[in-house]
């Protein structure tokens, strides 16, 4: 009698949970290592804490996670408070013999272990629960507070404390507020949401903040060119103030502070359009590619040719002394939200009663501010105008804004050398609205 013939033969693969056990294993395996390379650089003693209890820590927090199956956890929360008496008691213990195996408890390194073995307990549970990326993620930190210290030692001793304050109230721009705002629209503001207003605020303060960061700490004794550069990312307009009064200060300062003003203006273009890509708006990103990308490249070479005359006059960089202001105050934030919502309902009166062409008449207006809120505003509301009229009117604050930093540089600076940079600068206005009514006639 014919057999029918079985499925071909497959090798066994690992069972789902040996993969999990074995990277628990691996994992508090590595912990261990990092924590003993680490005393080791410290001239520690063992103490608490080897490779292998590391890891026998690691197999106790799977199993006990393991065997509990379900909530409340009570075998894993039983095993966790018995592990925490166990580092109050090893802590207690060297506090009072002063051993060798304690690290100082002025730097808080006495904690250090037990962390790393807190870590390790629930490495297990984070393996079976957790999508892989995040469990690299903690082994990545955690191996970087091991292995840097030096590093980590010298970034906090380098950046005062009221940057970590900064830091906190992005945190909360970000983080805190920006997810508690409905989406219910502002009544006359053209369709305009809390949540677009708070989002265009942590979109424009990030740009912001971390060109301020460069500017205070990568390059804080940075060259008049490095300030227009890195300026122009967080406010053109400040950037041209600043330098302007420098050059009024120090003569040797005039002739490269006109090529920085007109480069602070040339990252302005570029800060906007990278702006219009964080929120989303692509088409209107794709709209003004070609006008910013000719202006930009122009302003560029500007500044090129500019500061090649200002090295040929004075070979030595000069110096921007005047560090800039941190743009992540809250009442900052708090005002540019104000301003935004105020742009959109002038905007949406203007629009409903004038049409396009009070729109161009307020957009120029507009420019002699700042003219962040009101091109947000632009993009964010439902206005009775079309989308070529919007882009015109970027364009056209862009440029209004650009003659007011040139009235800025001249009057602030009182010196000659700075009236090529603020020709290009009124120059970039007559091409702003040469493009919209030439966009208008086609």
């Amino acid at each position: 009698m014919a057999t029918r013939a079985g499925p071909a033969h497959e090798p066994e693969r690992p069972a789902p949970l040996l993969l999990q056990f074995a990277a628990a294993v691996v994992l508090s395996f590595v912990l261990g290592l990092e924590l003993h390379s680490y005393r080791r650089a410290q001239d520690e003693a063992i103490g608490f804490g080897t490779t292998r209890t590391l890891t026998l820590i690691g197999v106790a927090g799977f199993v006990l996670w393991l065997l509990d199956g379900a909530m409340p956890r009570g075998l894993y929360l039983m095993g966790l408070a018995a592990l925490a008496v166990w580092l109050a008691v090893d802590l207690v213990r060297g506090a009072r013999t002063g051993a060798a195996s304690a690290p100082s408890a002025a730097d808080g390194g006495a904690l250090l272990p037990a962390m790393i073995a807190l870590l390790a307990y629930a490495l297990g549970p984070l393996v079976m629960t957790q999508p892989s990326w995040l469990i690299a993620a903690v082994l990545i930190v955690a191996i970087l507070m091991l292995a840097e210290k030096p590093l980590i030692r010298r970034v906090s001793d380098a950046v005062p404390l009221a940057e970590g304050v900064t830091l906190g109230k992005f945190i909360a721009i970000a983080g805190l507020v920006l997810p508690l705002l409905p989406e219910a629209t502002i009544p006359g503001t053209g369709g305009l949401s809390l949540a677009r207003v708070w989002l265009a605020v942590v979109v424009m303060s990030g740009i912001s903040y971390l060109a301020y960061l460069a500017h205070t700490y990568a390059f804080p004794r940075g060259s008049v060119l490095i300030t227009g550069l890195l300026g122009g990312l967080y406010s053109s307009t400040a950037a041209t103030v600043v330098l302007a009064r420098q050059a009024r200060s120090e003569a040797a300062v005039a002739a490269p502070a006109g090529a920085a003003v007109v480069l602070a203006t040339a990252m302005m273009y570029l800060r906007l359009w990278l702006v219009f890509l964080a929120l989303g708006h692509v088409a209107m990103a794709r709209a003004l590619a070609l006008p910013f990308a000719a202006l930009l490249l122009g302003s560029l070479a500007v500044a090129g040719v500019l500061w090649r005359r200002a090295q040929r006059e004075s070979p030595a960089p000069a110096v921007a002394h005047e560090p800039p202001r941190n743009p992540l105050d809250l009442p900052v934030a708090l005002l540019f939200a104000a301003l935004f919502v105020l742009f959109a309902a002038v905007t949406n009166f203007v629009t409903e009663t004038f049409g396009a062409s009070g729109l161009r008449w307020l957009s120029f207006a507009a420019g002699f501010s700042d003219i962040d809120p009101f091109v947000l505003s632009l993009l964010a509301g439902h206005f009775a105008v079309s989308e070529a009229a919007i882009t015109a009117a970027v364009l056209i604050a862009s440029g209004s804004n650009n003659l007011l930093k040139a009235g800025y540089a001249l009057a602030l600076s009182r010196r000659r050398a700075l009236l090529p940079a603020a020709l290009w600068l009124v120059l970039t206005l007559l091409l702003s609205l040469a493009w919209t009514r030439w966009q208008a006639a086609g």
